[in-house]
């Protein structure tokens, strides 16, 4: 069984997203929170409400243990860039793009990952 939540419009670049999800792909659901709780990162505390959100979508949704799930997919998404200015010498202006990002995290149980190995 494979349980989803998404993040959308995180006001973040899925860059620097991506490098906290990297650490956690792969992980227990326990050992991801305290990964989690101790990366020292702008994205982790967002990045842990997903994590929690898809953990109560298993057991309210599905009647599944969280002590048996693990984090089988954790990718962000690129978002739509806001778009802004900045006055720069004689009269110029550059571009400045504040982008955002959906953060998907997906569980699974131990039945998946044995299914997955046959």
């Amino acid at each position: 069984m494979k349980v989803r939540a998404q993040a959308k419009y995180v006001r973040q670049s899925p860059y620097k997203v991506r490098l906290v999800l990297d650490l956690v792909r792969g992980m227990p659901v326990e050992d991801a929170r305290a990964t989690l709780d101790f990366t020292n990162r702008r994205a982790a505390p967002t990045i842990k409400k997903v994590l929690e959100s898809a953990v109560a979508n298993a057991e309210h949704n599905f009647a599944l243990d969280a002590d048996e799930l693990f984090i089988s997919e954790a990718y962000a998404d690129e978002g739509p860039t806001l778009k802004r200015w900045r006055p720069r010498a004689r009269g110029r202006a550059t571009r400045i793009r504040k982008r955002t990002s959906h953060i998907t995290i997906v569980l699974a149980d131990e039945e998946e990952l044995e299914g997955a190995e046959s």
